[in-house]
């Protein structure tokens, strides 16, 4: 779909505002993500963080229904066909991005259930450093949107697999601990939430080399093939 995002993101294409409503999407759920892991970490703790990431998805949620009555819209007044894979790219990938939203909410929630400051031990230090590559690969995934860069986002898909499989090994870790039973929820409700909220960017990202109907597939299989298709396309869109 990488030919397609190029179109989608050209001014003066009929999804161009849809685009820049998405665009809009994600970074509000960017941002909702870091003050999430702030409070968290507990780098803050004010009601008024707590209460601005509930008031910023409700923006998000707005702007995914905004998203979607544009779409159909679109289509039913002479949207034409080659617009078509445009448009399902967009309502798949405003879901994606709305869940992001409802996962740092989550993120923000777990310190209701341990209150207490977290421990600076190995675990912590891990999660800490999964939370910073996440922060890193989601606050690149939009610029992927407008760049002719399919390889950029291979090289995040890569980096956002490995952090995955960090939160998964950190489980481990956590089950062999001494920690009572409130830090250990914690603990496993953190490295749960960044996988997911991984899991989702890197659906997003799987958009740029990925034919439409494998989004959020991305296997080692079909990685190489992907990005020099994608590579192809994007020398093809330049030429245009």
């Amino acid at each position: 779909m990488f030919r397609e995002l190029l179109s989608i993101f050209r001014p003066g294409n009929p999804l161009e505002k849809m685009a820049e409503d998405f665009a809009k999407m994600l970074s509000l759920t960017y941002e909702q993500t870091v003050k999430a892991g702030d409070i968290y970490f507990r780098k803050s703790t004010s009601p008024e963080d707590r209460t601005q990431i509930y008031q910023t998805d409700v923006k998000v949620n707005k702007l995914e229904r905004k998203i979607r009555k544009q779409v159909i819209a679109h289509l039913s007044v002479g949207g034409s066909k080659a617009q078509v894979p445009y448009c399902l790219l967009l309502m798949s990938l405003v879901k994606d991005v709305e869940r992001l939203g409802d996962y740092a909410k989550n993120l923000s929630e777990v310190i209701d259930i341990y209150p207490d400051p977290l421990p600076e031990d190995q675990i912590f230090a891990e999660l800490r450093e999964i939370r910073d590559g996440l922060e890193r690969v989601f606050a690149a995934a939009s610029e992927v949107f407008t760049e002719s860069d399919p390889e950029r986002a291979m090289e995040l898909i890569h980096e956002g697999r490995d952090l995955a499989h960090r939160s998964d090994a950190l489980l481990t870790l956590i089950a062999r601990s001494d920690y009572d039973p409130g830090l250990t929820t914690a603990a496993v409700l953190g490295a749960r939430h960044y996988k997911r909220i991984g899991a989702h960017v890197l659906n997003i990202l799987s958009s740029v080399v990925m034919p439409l109907h494998k989004l959020d597939y991305y296997d080692e299989s079909n990685r190489l093939s992907a990005a020099e298709g994608a590579a192809g396309a994007g020398a093809g869109a330049g030429a245009e």
